[in-house]
């Protein structure tokens, strides 16, 4: 006899995370596309869902988590159209965001993500048992709800600290910036550093770990502090175009500058070999997941009673939802190519790159996190891929070439997002004892729900501040730096200017990695180089690594100075949860104050609504300050001897 969960898909469960997706899909949408960035929003989501629920009677851990995995599609959502959609209207080929075509890439997009990822629960959360963060963060967050004494003390001082440091940033009160960076010229070379400020990121890095940390930073420095000077001093002057826009620059402007241009495409090459070798290196895994969730499936026909924490989406339910929610894009795809031998090949490109890149996406979020995975990176080697395949279709002429390869990557990115963001969820609902079909579902409702508001938001913002290219209405818009990228990368196979020295450079460093990290393993080395995560320091800024590598370094220190002391094992792993809830506290003060902060900016449409006078503003040195000060109270937190 099994016992029964708790109740977790209730009516008002469902009604509360689609309000929340969509609140939270449209908020992410404005800063996505202001800042290039989206907030995770599963933490958020869980903290609304414990108070609204309780106000409303109950409301158990299960049923929390079922909101907060429904809410949570909303940023993931938001991000795989924010990425992608926008290049339609860089590349001319839109006017508008169309509501129906918006709907359909968003919408199914994220039902295939939640489809193709069902089989790699088994193969990622429970034989590989990764850490997926945001996951292990939530689930703490939902424990405090059921037992909220000194736990919850713990996570509301932390969640405190994180929402005043993001309050105080560039994008709240503008008291301390959000990096604080140094740079310079030596001679002819450029000597660059910094660190973002961000708690969240901090928090990120302890629950990730030491080892992420080291190589994560490692790419990033293998970009900043080599690469770019090494071209600024002796490759520059070869290109004279680029070096007459990058002419008079300043040093820290001049290494973003060449980052954007040339260097971070060093990643792209990265990633591409990388998802390649993840994928073969998965093989196994990933098999064994399909044919567990195959037995299962057979073992539930046959009568067999099986837990409900093992429950999954059916096997045959899920290849039958593939083909369903296929048909309608190959449709959609039709209308634009007009020639069924190149919207059949561009169905299966997006069906099968969507699949295999779903699969890099959950291990890459299992890795470093959904708010750091590398989504884009894993666009851009879609649409790479996508518009070689259309270029011997369409010619290199097409006029619709670029804008087919951009469908392709659209949808592909928006599963990807949603594949990332449903694997978190199960990470949470499996050390929680949920029902993993019950989230699933909700996530594809989720999907669904949040992609209904996409392209009314972006219409009012393209109205509103214009989107990525300047014109004489809009002279200084809402850049979408993901989306332009997408489009250059797209049109520059039909117009030939990408950089493909730099790609084939990338390539050349993601085998020399792999080499590295085979050679660990082969010794035996606890410490490892797993190639997507130099990739991702490679290919995203220096700055954002930083803090990562922190946060997993103050996690190293916190247990080595508990083992030093003598601390039982059994007891490590009560102070080790404390450390992982303040920095959960981190990561869900940080995107509350961050959601927060998008309502005021969105209704006055001006950036600099909450902004003090400039005489208040203060520099790095003070952002560094009360990154550091949250950084000795999470050590503090972590080696303390109480217990949660």
């Amino acid at each position: 006899m099994t016992t029964q969960p708790a109740p977790q898909l209730t009516f008002r469960a469902i009604a509360l995370a689609i309000v929340l997706a969509m609140v939270l899909a449209a908020a992410n949408t404005y800063l996505g596309l202001f800042a290039g960035m989206t907030i995770a929003s599963a933490i958020p989501a869980a903290v609304v869902s414990m108070a609204v629920l309780r106000v409303l009677g109950g409301g158990g851990m299960l049923e929390n988590n079922i909101v907060q995995t429904g809410a949570s599609a909303g940023s993931s959502i938001a991000s795989g159209v924010i990425f992608t959609i926008p290049a339609l209207v860089i590349l001319g080929f839109w006017q508008d965001f169309e509501y129906a075509w918006v709907l359909t890439i968003a919408g199914l997009g994220g039902i295939l993500g939640v489809l193709f990822s069902v089989p790699l629960r088994r193969a990622l959360v429970v034989e590989q048992n990764l850490a997926f963060p945001e996951g292990q963060a939530a689930a703490e967050v939902l424990k405090t709800g059921e037992n909220p004494a000194a736990g919850l003390r713990i996570l509301g001082g932390s969640a405190f600290g994180g929402a005043f440091a993001k309050l105080a940033a560039a994008s709240g009160l503008k008291l301390i910036p959000d990096t604080a960076a140094a740079a310079g010229f030596a001679g002819p070379y450029i000597a660059y550093y910094g660190t973002n400020l961000s708690p969240a990121l901090l928090g990120v890095g302890y629950i990730v770990g030491l080892n992420v940390g080291i190589v994560s930073l490692a790419g990033a420095m293998i970009s900043w502090n080599i690469a770019i000077p090494v071209y600024a001093a002796h490759f520059l002057s070869f290109d004279p175009d680029l070096a007459g826009a990058a002419a008079n620059l300043s040093a820290e402007e001049l290494a973003g500058f060449l980052w954007s241009k040339r260097i971070r495409y060093l990643g792209v090459g990265a990633l591409l070999v990388g998802g390649i070798w993840t994928l073969i290196s998965l093989r196994h895994s990933l098999a064994s997941g399909v044919r567990s969730g195959l037995a299962a499936a057979r073992a539930s026909a046959a009568g067999v009673v099986v837990a409900h924490t093992d429950q999954d989406l059916s096997m045959k339910a899920v290849l039958i939802g593939i083909v369903l929610f296929t048909l309608p894009l190959w449709a959609l795809y039709q209308t634009i190519v007009g020639s069924l031998a190149v919207s059949l090949p561009m169905t299966i490109i997006m069906v099968v790159a969507g699949f295999l890149f779903c699969s890099v996406s959950a291990y890459m979020a299992g890795l470093v996190g959904s708010s750091n995975n590398p989504v884009s990176g894993i666009t851009i080697a879609t649409i790479l891929f996508a518009a070689v395949v259309l270029l011997g279709l369409m010619g290199p002429d097409s006029a619709v070439g670029p804008v087919a390869a951009i469908m392709i990557g659209a949808v592909v990115c928006c599963a990807a997002c949603i594949a990332g963001d449903n694997l978190q969820d199960l990470k949470c609902g499996y050390v929680i004892g949920a029902t993993p079909w019950r989230q699933q579902v909700m996530l594809a409702i989720g999907a669904a729900s949040s992609a209904l508001v996409m392209a009314p938001v972006l219409n009012l913002l393209s109205k509103a501040y214009g989107i990525g290219v300047p014109t004489a209405e809009h002279p200084d818009p809402l850049l979408a730096p993901q989306a332009t990228l997408m489009a250059s990368v797209a049109k520059g196979i039909f117009g030939g200017s990408l950089p493909w020295g730099m790609i084939g450079i990338g390539v050349l460093l993601g085998i020399a990695i792999i080499i590295v990290d085979e050679s660990l393993k082969a010794r035996g080395s606890t410490f490892r180089t797993p190639v997507l995560a130099v990739a991702i320091g490679i290919y995203l800024p220096l700055d954002l690594m930083v803090p990562i590598f922190l946060g997993g370094l103050l996690a190293h220190l916190a247990e080595r100075h508990l083992r030093r002391t003598g601390v039982p094992q059994e007891q490590l792993e009560h102070r080790n949860r404390k450390g992982i809830l303040f920095a959960a506290g981190m990561i869900t003060g940080e995107a509350l104050m961050g959601i927060g902060i998008a309502v005021p900016i969105v209704t006055s449409g001006s950036a600099d609504v909450l902004a003090l006078p400039a005489a208040l503003h203060f520099g790095g040195f003070a952002g560094l300050l009360v990154l550091g000060v949250l950084a000795w109270w999470l050590y503090r937190t972590a080696v303390a001897a109480d217990k949660v």
